[in-house]
């Protein structure tokens, strides 16, 4: 393990100005747009209306008061409606990733944008089915090119001593949109029959303002300078630090320019020797990420709570509060990721979330029958349960998953680096989105204790093989960390 304190950290001088706050939040407005998708789908296939329309059959099964309790929901296409947008986010952020290394991040998040607008409104305006799917598919091209250029955004501006927390505004943001989403689909739900249209459409509004916002944000002087405008990026330096002493920082990056524009094909160069232990990480962070199995719950948080015996309206508000417990818990992280370090959020969230999943299992696999329902009281704690889970994952996996495959590359891999780490998110969202209904009815309560099974296997990699990279320049990452690590060092040149 790297003694990561015994790093002196290049302090470069910088100060905070509205103008960098106000480029933070506006590229971060792609976060709350992946967020707000990831939880508007889960309340929109818990409305009647919804289901009525497009899946009569789920509606027919869902009125039987006799029907299983875990296969109530189980159809494929309404996962499909779901997961869709992540299959589509998969395939999408290999051209992203292109799109960043040629033209820039900037360009990359307006595409972004364009892609979410069209996606919200089919999605709200659809009559059928393939109408609704492919709006979704719209929304998951969205994803996959914001999610690829809004942390190497955040990233590349963001001074060393801080670049933890800037980055994790994207995660605050995502945990914001599910927040709202879940506000949204509480209040439409009432509101009959096109309450979900309602839910569907309001994507618009933050797509809107990440559109507006893509053309005010500067591209990153990372980017400009490994384009050859060297003018434009010492005259975007200055400006997001706040400063004009920045001749030291733009001589680093100047340096690490040069060896990226000699590397002609980066996915050719990514599979070099020492390109491995950043890539694993990245990749592993992202499945660890999808199996500590919080995209299930916060997909279909409104479907479980009705599983363990909620009312419609109370499984919208129970998700509703698990929503704010998860942007309060990521704030917690904007403040203690470059206080308190990677490793350390990473390995305490993995006792609670273990001991909560477990604690989930237990309860329901021993008070909820195929046909029943729990009591109110133990429903309540399975509540509190969920959101003790939703808590440390919220300053754990869920921004760090973002954060650390964005600081660990070098330019030259960087973006399609980041590829990688972003395709295998998608994968795995979309395959826990499209097998999470079908798990739950094959499983019952044992999905808990296998996303709990996962969950050791996740400490156990933070233990051996994942280094510290708090106060590391990103630049300087395979001196100061992969050539130190007991592990990795016999990857590097």
């Amino acid at each position: 393990m790297v003694d990561i304190e015994r790093v002196v950290p290049v302090d470069f001088p910088w100060k905070i100005t509205v103008y960098v706050i106000f480029c933070w939040v506006l590229a971060a407005f792609g976060g709350l747009m992946f967020g707000y998708d990831i939880g508007i789908s889960g309340g929109v296939t818990a409305m009647d209306d919804f289901l009525k329309k497009f899946f009569p059959s789920v509606y027919e099964r869902k009125q039987h008061a006799i029907e299983d309790n875990y296969c109530k929901y189980d159809n494929q296409y309404l996962q499909l409606f779901t997961s869709s947008l992540y299959l589509a986010a998969l395939l999408s952020s290999f051209v992203a990733s292109s799109v960043c290394e040629k033209f820039g991040r900037k360009p990359t998040i307006f595409v972004a944008s364009l892609f979410f607008l069209a996606g919200a409104g089919l999605s709200s305006g659809a009559q059928y089915l393939w109408m609704l799917i492919i709006g979704r598919v719209l929304l998951g091209c969205g994803v996959g090119f914001g999610n690829e250029a809004v942390p190497l955004f955040l990233s590349e501006i963001a001074p060393v001593q801080h670049r933890g927390a800037v980055n994790i505004l994207f995660q605050l943001f995502v945990t914001i949109g599910i927040l709202i989403a879940n506000l949204v689909n509480y209040g439409t739900s009432k509101s009959h029959p096109n309450g979900w249209r309602i839910s569907l459409g309001l994507a618009g509004t933050p797509a809107l303002v990440l559109f507006i916002g893509s053309l005010i944000i500067p591209e990153t002087p990372s980017s400009l300078i490994e384009h050859g405008k060297e003018g434009k990026g010492l005259k975007a330096l200055k400006q997001i630090r706040g400063v004009d002493d920045v001749d030291a920082e733009f001589k680093q990056i100047q340096s690490a320019c040069e060896i990226a524009r000699e590397v002609k094909n980066p996915f050719k160069n990514i599979m070099k020797r020492s390109s491995i232990p950043p890539l694993v990480i990245a990749v592993l962070m992202q499945v660890f990420q999808q199996f500590t199995g919080i995209n299930a719950i916060m997909f279909y948080a409104p479907v479980l709570f009705q599983t363990v015996g909620f009312k419609n309206d109370a499984s919208l508000l129970s998700s509703v509060i698990t929503g704010l417990v998860n942007v309060i818990s990521t704030l917690v992280s904007v403040y203690a990721v470059d206080k308190i370090g990677r490793r350390k959020l990473l390995l305490q969230a993995c006792v609670q979330m273990f001991i909560s999943q477990v604690a989930i299992g237990l309860i329901l696999i021993l008070k909820l029958s195929a046909t029943g329902t729990l009591s109110k009281p133990l429903a309540i704690i399975v509540v509190c349960l969920v959101c003790l889970y939703v808590m440390s994952f919220a300053w754990s996996w869920g921004p760090l998953g973002w954060l650390i495959p964005s600081e660990t590359f070098p330019l030259e891999t960087r973006t399609a680096g980041f590829a990688f780490a972003v395709s295998s998110n998608m994968l795995f969202t979309f395959l826990i989105a499209q097998a999470f209904l079908s798990m739950l009815c094959h499983m019952k309560a044992g999905i808990f204790f296998f996303f709990a099974a996962w969950i050791i296997i996740m400490g156990l990699f933070v233990v051996k093989l994942l280094p510290e990279t708090k106060n590391v320049p990103i630049d300087l990452m395979a001196e100061n960390v992969w050539k130190k690590h007991p592990v990795w060092s016999k990857f590097m040149d």
